[in-house]
Parts: C-alpha cells; structure tokens; sequence
C-alpha cells in the first residue's frame, strides 16, 4: 500500500472544489459518465489504430445505484488507468489526459469530450468517499485501487478488478443520498447524457407482471447513440425531423420548418434547428436550443452562440470548437463563437428564403407563425435584415400576401403623397379600426395589417430600409392628411375662437387626456368628429411600452387631435348661421356626435356610456 496527498497548490482545495467549481451539484454525472464515455472511446481509437489487438467486447457503461447503502457506481471498459496513470491523472488535479491522448492520436481520435481535468473531483461534491477500481488496456497491467474522503489525502493499493476499464464508487452524504435513487438518477441522465456516443444503461427494463412492474433480462439503455444531428440529410426523411422534435419537445406543436446544421470548416458544427410556432409572446418560447459538445449535453442558454433573435428557435447545436469555461458549464467569448454565430445566421436566412421561393404558399400559410420571429431578427441582427428584406413579407387586412417589392409597386401609383414618398397605411385592429379601413379602402387605399407586439419598432426600422418612405397609421388622421395630395383646404378659425373650441372640448371630453381642436373641410361624407392620434406620439409611446430606452414617451399623457369636419351635414346643422360659435356644452347634437367618434375609438366607457345611450333613445 502507498500513501501519499494529492498535488494541488493549496490545501484547501477541496472546499473550493465542492463549492464553486459547479453551479449545480448534480453536474457530477454528467462529469462521470463523460469520463466513462471519453475512456471508451480512446479504446477505439487504440484499438482503431492497431495497437490494441484484443476483443472490445461489450463496451455499455453502467450504472449501479444502492439506495440502503447511499452508493453509485459508474462502471467503463475503455482503456482503464495504471497505478502510474492515476497518480499523474487523478493525484494530481486539472491535469488531463485528454491533450496528451489527442496529440498522439490526431488522425484517429474523435469525440473525447474531456479537456480539463476536473471533472473527476465534482463527485466530492456529493460524497463522502470515492473509490476508483482499475485495470488499464496494456498487457501486464495490475488492477489499481485508489480511495479518498475527500481531502488531500488518498491511498492507493491492490485491487481485485479482473476486467478492463474503471468503475467509480461514490459513498453518498447524508445531504445527496437522493442521487442514489433510480428516479433520481435517471432524470438527470436524461438530461445530461440522453445523446452521448457510448451506451449507457441503468439497471433492466421493466414489464408490468401480475399487478407490478418487474424487471426484464434485457439492459435499460437510457440513451441514443446516434442522435439525428449525427446522421447525414441526404438518409433522412420530413418525419425523421418531426419525431425527433417530438422527442426534445414532446409537449410542443409540430414545428414550421428545420434546418441540418452540417460544417466541417472552418470549425466543426452540427445540429438541427426548428421554427416553432411563435405566439405573440417573446420569452415564452426562449431558451431552447440545447448546446452539446461531443454529444455531451452543455447548457440551454445559447445566447452567446446565436444571435438574440434566433434564441426563439429550437433544437440542438453540437460543436467541439466552442469554447467553454472549466466546468463545462457556460461559454467563453472567443473569435470562433463570432463565426459560428454568423454561419447560423447566414444557415437560417437561406432556408427563409429557399422556401419563400420555391413554395411561395407554403411561406405564405406559416407566416402569421413566422412573422414575429422575422421581424425580431430585422430589427436587432442587421445581417439578417438585409437578406430578409428579400424574403419578408406584408399582410393587408384582406388577408394577401405580398413580398415588400411587390407591394410597393401595387400600391406607389395612388399612395405617393405631394413631397413624392410613398405612404404605407397600417391598422393594428382590424376591428377597432374598421370605419378608418373602411375610409381608406373608399378612397382606392390599401391598409396592412401591423398586430404583432414589435411592430412600432418594426414600422421605424422599415422607414430608414424603404427609400423614399413613410408609415402612418389609418386613425392617425384624416385621410386626406395621411396621403395629402396637395394641400388641405383649412376652415379659418380665429385665435380666439381655437381657444375656446380647445376649452369646450377639454370640458366635454375624458379630463385624462389632453387634446388639440382643428375644424377642416373633410367632404360631406367624411364623419362629423374624427379622434386622431399623431403617428410620431402614438408609435413612440408603444415602442416605450414594449422597452427600449424611451421611458419619456411613456410618461407622457395621452394626447388626441379633435377633428371637426365642416363640410359634414350634421355639423353644417349644428353650426347653422352662427359658425363655431354654435359649438357649446349644451348642445345634445355637438354631444351626440362627439360620443359617436369616442365610440368608435373605443374610449366611451362607464357613466359617458351610459349616457349616450340614454340620450340616443331620446333622440330616435
């Protein structure tokens, strides 16, 4: 027997160990059988190369738990370890086998996951004691037997092990005897090893038998060693794609479209990513994109490896050049993680606009589901923006479909304004703008339909791409104003008279809000009253409300222009010979007809309404 104390450079390493060196305690197995499964597949390499000559055999890790006892084996036939070797590799922390292994076997080595070195001590983060048993690969080896308790000090000495490979003990402490408990156990390999490259099993199968579940001779194999990143797109089929989301995502709908994920150079990356389908809630759908290095679940936090709008994707990516921290747990930045991001970028622009071109109907039925993806992608990733200007698409409240220069030249012949831009009308309520459409529709408009909860931003960012350009909302203000030909005939109201039509209102209206009274000549069939909101104000206050950095817009009181049209028969009524003096607080009509524009703007609510619809009777 041999003693001796392991090389670290304080002795007070373990405790830093246990409790900073992992975020998460349960980590530990993931680190294990990452160990087990790097062991196994070096043996292949060796084995591959020609320098070891004997049976592989059965190379299934296994994993044996002891719930009375409070212990957990991991249990390899890789290459195993010589008394030498555990003394270099385990007495002696952070010092891995992995570069060593990788430069002498370039050529043939692929997979290992390992390159640190401390992923072996995460399991004093839960126990007490481990013990190593191990038989190395090379001939003449003796099996080895290494024990600590968790501090600097360790035996080695003799052990019985006839087989070649390692298994790992872990006495359990009294606060993670849970880890010794099947279920336990087998949800977090399931989360952490479901796809790793070496079989791994969990005790046997079970069949339900005479009122209970019993166990079956056959192996619980908790994982799939060829996961469907792996395989090549030309063996697969639109099904395989499916199920496979079916089995990361079990509880979601059927995704909109993939994307293979396949590059060799200049870094290594492969994976599969999926649409879903995107409700009008941004994070409800964020993080989950699973990052794997070598098959070996990382993190679902990808937001350094892809742009911010594509976190809203799903699936899987697997790349061995992204750099990670030593415990595997999160990324580091590096020049790599800038290519990768952009190659994923450039990967997912392509697959819009394949499908946007060769299945224009197909593009056009899944983009209500794609759109608030889209134009996230436009607004905060420019790359993306300039390819999915060619791809993305309007929608009018009729329900058609158009690219952004097609719709341009449909609509440029009537809707370019006296200063020659041309002027994109858009509701956000089909419904509770449907007098304003309708307006708009009348005079030989088209209206897009702008409901998603990004479009204020959306709206700004398109004005700055489109040349010659501008957005205005329908109930933004009269129609002939939001495309103005030529300049409006105004009603000619004094000084004074503005004043005292701006106070009138102010009494009549909702006293929360403030609002400004012009008289215009509209034409006779234009309504009475029309209740506008100024398209600078109103979208700078939506894009406060989603975020962004104008908190001030959003501090401000509601502000509505009051837009009394002249030429209407009910105002020529009100007014009669008297003009704008006519317009008093008394007066049912003036009322009447103030209500109905309140009405249609959806702001007549409690006593006002109760009101108004007393006063309609009376006057039917």
């Amino acid at each position: 027997m041999a003693k001796g104390t392991i090389g670290v450079t304080t002795e007070n390493i373990f405790p830093v160990i246990k409790k900073f060196l992992y975020s998460d305690h349960e980590i530990f197995i993931r680190e294990l059988v990452a160990n087990a499964v790097d062991a196994t597949q070096k043996l292949n390499t060796i084995a591959s190369s020609g320098e070891f000559k004997g049976e592989l055999g059965d190379l299934t890790i296994r994993i044996e738990l002891d719930p009375e006892a409070g212990a957990l084996k991991i249990t390899d036939r890789g290459i195993g370890m010589t008394a030498g070797e555990v003394d270099k590799y385990i007495n002696q922390i952070a010092f891995s086998s992995a570069g060593e292994f990788l430069e002498k076997y370039k050529e043939q080595a692929a997979g290992i996951i390992g390159y640190f070195g401390l992923g072996f001590y995460s399991a004093f983060m839960v126990s007490k004691k481990v013990t190593i048993d191990t038989l190395s690969w090379k001939e003449g080896s003796k099996a080895v037997r290494w024990e600590c308790e968790g501090d600097p000090e360790y035996t080695i000495s003799d052990s019985d092990k006839q087989d070649r490979g390692t298994t790992i003990t872990l006495h359990l402490d009294e606060e993670s005897k849970e880890f010794a408990q099947e279920h336990k156990i087998s949800g977090l390999l399931h989360k952490y090893c479901k796809f790793m490259p070496v079989p791994i099993t969990l005790g046997k199968k079970k069949e339900w038998k005479d009122g209970k579940y019993v166990d079956t001779d056959e192996d619980n194999i908790i994982n799939d060693v060829k996961p469907l990143w792996t395989l090549k797109p030309t063996d697969l089929k639109d099904e395989d794609y499916m199920e496979f989301y079916r089995e990361l995502y079990p509880m979601q709908d059927d995704p909109l479209f993939y994307i293979h994920l396949n590059v060799d150079y200049p870094f290594n990356l492969t994976g599969i990513l999926y649409f879903p389908k995107i409700k009008n809630q941004i994070d409800v759908a964020r993080n989950k994109i699973q990052l794997y290095s070598n098959q070996m679940f990382v993190t679902d936090s990808v937001e350094n490896i892809v742009p911010e709008f594509m976190t809203l994707l799903h699936g899987v990516i697997d790349s061995p050049d992204i750099p990670l921290n030593v415990s595997r747990s999160y990324l580091q930045s590096d020049s790599n993680v800038k290519k990768i991001s952009g190659y994923i970028t450039r990967k997912v622009a392509d697959r819009l606009e394949e499908i946007s071109k060769n299945n224009k109907e197909e593009f056009e039925s899944k983009w209500d589901n794609l759109k608030l993806f889209i134009e996230y992608g436009m607004i905060t990733d420019e790359k993306f923006n300039e390819r999915a200007l060619n791809f993305a698409l309007f929608k009018n409240t009729d329900g058609k479909y158009f690219n952004y220069e097609d719709y341009r030249k449909a609509i440029e012949k009537e809707q370019t304004n006296k200063e020659k831009k041309v002027v994109y009308l858009y509701a956000t309520d089909a419904e509770g703008q449907y007098q304003y459409i309708e307006t708009a529709k009348n005079r030989g408009y088209d209206v897009l339909l702008f409901d998603s909860p990004l479009d204020s931003h959306f709206v700004s960012m398109l004005e700055q791409k489109l040349e010659n350009s501008t957005f205005a909302r329908v109930d933004a203000d009269s129609i002939d104003k939001l495309i103005s030909k030529s300049d409006v005939e105004k009603y000619e109201v004094s000084e004074e008279e503005q004043k005292r039509l701006d106070a009138l209102f102010e009494e009549i209206l909702p006293k929360e809000n403030k609002y400004r009274v012009s008289v215009e000549n509209l034409g006779d069939t234009a309504q009475p009253v029309l209740i506008t909101q100024t398209e600078f104000l109103r979208r700078y206050r939506d894009m406060a409300a989603l975020g962004g950095g104008l908190n001030f817009y959003g501090e401000l009181p509601e502000s509505y222009n009051i837009v009394i049209n002249a030429e209407n028969p009910l105002i020529k009524r009100i007014m009669g010979e008297k003009g704008t003096e006519a317009f008093t607080a008394d007066n049912i009509l003036l009322k009447q007809v103030t209500d109905l524009a309140l009405l249609a703007n959806n702001m007549l609510k409690g006593k006002e309404l109760s009101d108004f619809i007393k006063r309609s009777a009376e006057l039917l």
